[in-house]
């Protein structure tokens, strides 16, 4: 393995320069800066970013301000995918025609757009599938906090059953959000996509793992990140680490990859599994649930992590 793909250890991420500054208007306990630092720090290669508009974009380029020390671009609320790719199309045909700059021969650049989940499992949905179809050599990173937080916390297609939102309100005729959060994992994967994965802020190693082999891929690669929100999930700043664990370990967000649509891998298996109610019983968009009335629903929760729990091992021996 080159210098370049090695894993970073702690000491090295501390001390490396950073291309995504420390300096933004984030929500403190906000997990995006904590995945972006980190995505952008797993490699030392150039790199061409792209943010679709969301809680990410307006916190980190207040003009005349920037957090990104790279090349960034944004454009819309749903094409931060298509912004990227039309740079990497770009790239590909100046190469192609020997046009490069020579500041640019000798080096490769890798190009990754960024989107919350409004933005990728709702709004910029077709575009992203627009870019895998076409085969762009890319990498779209989802930072799932499960909410459009930028815009006042209205559900969205990744809000789970029974979370309390602005749009989903829980009350005393509803127990907030009615339908079950879209798979988006497994939808990109049907698209063919050479690489997808779940990653979680946690589990630095692994994230770091599958970004450097996301980025090492030739083709469209898609990264869920989970990424809590201290804000609409409604926990206290300094616990985004702890509620990530608690995600992980009850295996509300499992971690896994699947190469070439059909290989399932899965990267993380908790020696000390959690029940699903400690995760729900941490965040304040669930309180309602222990109520009497709708403690049906966390049962039903259990099941339904368990379930897919077992789909996911099922795959893996498979092996597909």
């Amino acid at each position: 393995m080159s210098e370049m793909k090695k894993i970073k250890n702690l000491k090295e991420f501390s001390t490396s320069a950073d291309r995504f500054e420390g300096a933004n208007l984030l929500c403190p306990g906000c997990a995006h800066s904590i995945i972006v630092r980190e995505v952008l720090n797993a490699t030392n290669d150039p790199l061409i970013l792209a943010a679709s508009t969301g809680c990410l974009e307006v916190c980190t380029a207040v003009y005349p301000y920037t957090s990104w020390d790279a090349s960034w671009i944004h454009i819309g609320f749903e094409n931060g995918s298509t912004a990227v790719a039309g740079a990497e199309a770009m790239y590909q045909a100046l190469k192609r025609k020997g046009k490069l700059p020579a500041s640019c021969e000798g080096k490769t650049p890798k190009f990754v757009a960024f989107g919350g989940d409004g933005a990728t499992y709702d709004i910029g949905f077709q575009w992203i599938s627009g870019c895998f179809e076409r085969g762009h050599d890319m990498m779209y990173v989802c930072l799932d906090n499960e909410v459009y937080a930028n815009t006042g916390g209205q559900r969205s297609s990744s809000t789970p059953i029974g979370a309390s939102t602005t749009t989903s309100p829980a009350g005393r005729v509803s127990y907030g959000e009615k339908k079950n959060k879209k798979d988006m994992v497994q939808i990109m994967a049907a698209h063919g996509a050479p690489y997808v994965a779940q990653v979680a802020p946690n589990k630095w190693k692994d994230m770091v793992k599958k970004i450097q082999k996301g980025l090492a891929t030739e083709g469209p690669v898609y990264i869920n990140a989970m990424s809590a929100c201290t804000t609409e999930w409604k926990f206290a700043p300094d616990d985004t680490i702890a509620i990530s664990d608690l995600a992980t370990d009850s295996l509300v967000f499992p971690l896994y990859e699947i190469e070439n649509g059909t290989k399932l891998t899965i990267t993380y298996r908790p020696k000390n599994k959690v029940p699903v109610r400690d995760y729900l019983g941490a965040q304040g968009r669930f309180k309602h649930l222990f109520k009497p009335e709708y403690e049906y629903l966390i049962d039903e929760w259990q099941k339904r992590v368990d379930d897919y729990w077992e789909y996911l091992q099922r795959r893996e021996e498979a092996g597909v």
